[in-house]
């Protein structure tokens, strides 16, 4: 497929998967707190997934073009959360209490980091797809299940609970796992067995999972991926 058309859908996927839960929100379908994780959840691993639409080999020009799609949402974020652009469906979709200054920590950590990695680790490794997608997952399917059940609190942080760490352990290993093993499948430059994976990923998702409970609010988008990235290098060499 031409990288630009591979681009072009890659922008529209994610466009209308964000809009849509935009939407659910607006109309009072879903929660904001829930559209907000689905969100959180949701968008990567189409992203990521969106890569196998770009041609091989690769051409160093065509991380760069797919980076741009989560660019240009980190952007629109940035001005939202700044009240540069008046969008009440992404700020109730995005914040927790309708603050559109919430969109300035979670959701542009997010994007910013969806950048990063691209551009560092495109799909030539498994790093960046693990600590994405752990990010994802993982952290996502966290608040849901430390919210909707009820379970101990950690002794460590009494803002997160046994739930919410199980719920990040199984989100984010399992996420992981099937996007790996698609790129396995897909026999990916780079990729190994699906096999070979089980270990590592089970190790950077405990580790993780570990981070993700410390009581440091409003940036486990980063803690989780630093700690994947480390762990990665360490682990899938």
């Amino acid at each position: 497929m031409n990288p630009f058309l591979a681009f072009f859908i890659t922008l529209v996927v994610a466009l209308a998967e964000i809009r849509a839960l935009d939407f659910a929100a607006h109309r009072g379908w879903i929660g904001s707190r829930l559209s907000r994780k689905l969100i959180h959840i949701l968008t990567g691993p189409l992203f990521v997934l969106c890569w196998l639409f770009f041609p091989t080999p690769d051409l160093w020009y065509y991380r760069w073009l797919a980076a741009l799609v989560p660019l240009l949402f980190t952007v629109q974020f940035a001005l939202i959360g700044l009240g540069v652009v008046k969008d009440e469906a992404s700020v109730k979709a995005m914040s927790r209490n309708g603050d559109r200054r919430e969109i300035l920590r979670g959701p542009l950590f997010y994007g910013i980091i969806f950048v990063v990695m691209t551009v560092l680790y495109w799909k030539d490794s498994p790093i960046g797809m693990t600590a994405v997608m752990l990010m994802c997952g993982g952290d996502g399917l966290a608040d849901i299940l430390g919210r909707g059940m009820k379970s101990p609190k950690l002794p460590w942080n009494k803002e997160k609970s046994v739930a919410g760490s199980l719920g990040m352990l199984l989100g984010g290993w399992v996420l992981t796992m099937l996007i790996l093993g698609i790129y396995v499948l897909a026999k990916t430059s780079g990729f190994g067995s699906f096999g070979g994976y089980v270990l590592p990923v089970t190790i950077i998702a405990v580790a993780a999972t570990l981070v993700e409970s410390l009581p440091i609010p409003d940036v486990d988008n980063i803690t989780i991926t630093l700690a994947a990235v480390a762990l990665g290098y360490l682990l899938f060499h």
